[in-house]
């Protein structure tokens, strides 16, 4: 019961990076590479993209 749990919060947390990928003001390809990451690799991906990923439209003025 407990990975349940915690795949449903890996992917709400997947989701919500996806999403600020794609508001961000990295270039197309870009994002389509950090999707592609956070996509294969959901876990390790999401870390990277915490780390070192593109920032949200509001953090790039």
């Amino acid at each position: 019961m407990e990975y349940g749990i915690l795949g449903l919060i890996i992917l709400a947390l997947d989701i919500y990076a996806i999403y600020s990928i794609m508001t961000s003001g990295a270039s197309g390809g870009a994002k389509i590479l950090w999707t592609l990451l956070v996509l294969l690799l959901p876990v390790i991906g999401l870390i990277i993209w915490f780390l070192a990923g593109p920032k949200g439209a509001s953090a790039s003025v």
